[in-house]
């Protein structure tokens, strides 16, 4: 236990060296040199991703994404950070009870680390799905004012993704969301959800992340939405 406190007292100094250094480091020389991750960045990672799959609360979501952007300084070339920070601050729009702007304000900063972790080489097909769920989120903003924009957004982004990678089972959760949510003069609905679904069910149980700090957010969102299509049978038995 002190030993595993001690590691993340280091990596929590070498963030604030880090971020302290970097300003001096940037206007001596315009290129520096890749900076290696400190001993236990992986593991600092690894833990802060859990906590961001295992909450709903939008202070806490806040808070993690601020620690992402910690460990950002820390290991500069790495893409993760940016991209979870991204994730974090999709799913504390989803879950705040914030005006529609303030949740805007929150998705453009969203989008802009998701930027970064493009800039910094992110794995392209799931740096398009979560562009593809920023969408999505925008247009849970105000479906009918944005319906016409976003909807078409997501699935261009889907496709890019799958085009890339059709084995990436967030692509399937994202296209079965839009789908559910769109009425069915438009083609949606749960029904034209459901197969959608059970195709990213497939895909999930197919899913081996190649690192530890790969994406592996969704399934249990997409389990969950499938448990909704089997709670009206059990209701009535």
């Amino acid at each position: 236990m002190k030993k595993h406190l001690l590691l993340l007292a280091l990596v929590a100094t070498s963030f604030s060296a880090a971020a302290q250094s970097g300003t001096v480091a940037s206007a001596a020389r315009p290129v520096a040199a890749p900076v290696a991750a400190p001993a236990g960045y992986s593991e600092m990672m690894a833990a802060t991703i859990a906590e961001v799959l295992s909450t709903g609360d939008p202070a806490q979501l806040q808070q993690l994404a601020n620690k992402f952007d910690r460990a950002g300084t820390v290991a500069p070339a790495d893409w993760h950070p940016a991209y979870y920070k991204a994730y974090a601050l999709l799913i504390n729009c989803f879950q705040s009870k914030a005006d529609g702007d303030a949740k805007d304000k929150t998705l453009d900063q969203a989008e802009a680390a998701l930027a970064r972790a493009r800039q910094l080489g992110g794995e392209a097909s799931e740096v398009l799905v979560l562009q593809a769920y920023i969408h999505q989120a925008r247009l849970g903003i105000s479906p009918m004012m944005r319906s016409m924009k976003y909807a078409g957004l997501v699935n261009e982004a889907l496709a890019e993704a799958k085009k890339l990678n059709p084995a990436n089972p967030r692509i399937y959760l994202v296209q079965a969301n839009n789908l559910y949510y769109t009425p069915k003069m438009f083609g949606g609905g749960a029904d034209v959800a459901r197969p959608v679904y059970e195709e990213g069910k497939t895909r999930f149980a197919a899913y081996k992340p190649a690192t530890a700090l790969a994406p592996n957010w969704g399934e249990r969102q997409l389990l969950g939405r499938l448990k909704q299509y089997d709670a009206p049978a059990t209701a009535a038995k």
